[in-house]
């Protein structure tokens, strides 16, 4: 999927407490993907046309005051919560299916993508197994396993030595979860669908956790030509496997922990790596108690928001970057959280 082009390209610096990280330029290899303008338009099609029911989320405004914001920034919200399984995974999940014949199929997923792999092997009549970390809701595992695929958890660091094994001796295909190329670009049909109703915003802000929604979304911008618009990434300070990769400038392993199980995978996946560090102008880090502050926010506005949806909410109302009179669009990820759960949050 990848050939390498010797040239300047960015390097993130900055990489202490301050819980961002700025660019700056370096001579070092960059590698470009193969993504393109072409595939996420084409992408963008098959989503939009899948059988899965895809659907065009609402891009509402909020107006000055809604929200406790000592800032006035023009704020719009993508509500990926309101998509098809209650998450943004099942555009990725649609192009990903429309490249494959047949299975049996195999991911690991904290849950979001689980849910949409299982919702998509269901509908095509595919057998499907989700290897799970054992530190995910048990809601949800007992949630993907309803639709009819096998779940298994297990700790973090089994969970690629068990895919090889299952696919090398009982020969299923591996459906990676953040860092396939069809999945990125039918990610960035997000962005595709914000570009049609603002046409150049001045800043974007999208949860990362493998950087797979990120890569899609930020590629999406900046391959259309908004040259102005910056991409923020946003993680959780316990959980921030992109920003150390960027500090390292490659992919890294931690063990990850936070509120936010769906933003807290082991490591960064290396295409989404590659592409976010083209593309992303920044990465922001969030604790899990601004997490949580924004779900309880969102919830009071009306908005049923799981704590890995919101992430990228808690930098904006953090005010971690300047936006003052700035055109803002911040990207609601999920909404799947059990009564349980948001009565733990919600404050």
């Amino acid at each position: 999927m990848l050939h390498r082009d010797r040239r300047k390209s960015p390097h993130r610096s900055g990489c202490g407490t301050e819980g961002k990280l700025h660019s700056t330029s370096t001579e070092m290899e960059e590698v470009q993907t193969s993504l393109s303008l072409q595939m996420l338009q084409v992408a963008r099609e098959v989503v939009q046309q899948s059988s899965l029911q895809v659907i065009r989320t609402p891009l509402i405004h909020l107006p000055h005051g809604t929200i406790p914001m000592k800032i006035n920034c023009n704020l719009y919200l993508k509500l990926e919560n309101m998509q098809t399984t209650g998450s943004f995974k099942i555009r990725g999940v649609a192009n990903q299916f429309s490249r494959k014949e047949s299975g049996p199929f195999i991911t690991m997923s904290a849950g979001n993508y689980g849910k949409a792999f299982a919702y998509a092997s269901k509908h095509f009549g595919h057998r499907g197994k989700v290897l799970m970390v054992d530190t995910a809701p048990a809601s949800k595992s007992a949630l993907i396993a309803s639709y009819g695929v096998d779940v298994e958890q297990m700790p973090a660091k089994s969970l690629m030595p068990t895919v090889e094994q299952l696919v090398k001796d009982q020969k299923m295909i591996f459906l990676h979860p953040f860092d396939d190329i069809d999945l990125i670009a039918g990610h960035g049909s997000i962005g595709l669908e914000i570009l049609e109703e603002i046409p150049n915003p001045d800043v974007v802000t999208v949860c990362c956790g493998g950087g797979g929604l990120l890569a899609g979304v930020a590629a999406a911008f900046k391959l259309s030509g908004c040259t102005t618009t910056n991409i923020y990434g946003v993680e959780p300070k316990e959980a921030c496997t992109m920003y150390r990769s960027f500090c390292e400038n490659k992919p890294v392993f931690m063990d990850a922990k936070s509120i936010a199980t769906g933003l807290a995978p082991p490591f960064a996946g290396s295409n989404s790596f590659q592409i976010c560090k083209q593309h992303v102008k920044e990465i922001l880090l969030v604790s899990d108690d601004e997490i949580k502050a924004a779900v309880s926010m969102l919830y009071k506005i009306g908005l049923v928001v799981e704590p890995s949806g919101a992430a990228a909410f808690a930098a904006i109302v953090g005010e971690k970057i300047n936006l003052e009179g700035k055109t803002v669009v911040v990207i609601i990820t999920g909404g799947n959280v059990s009564p349980e759960e948001l009565c733990h949050i919600i404050h």
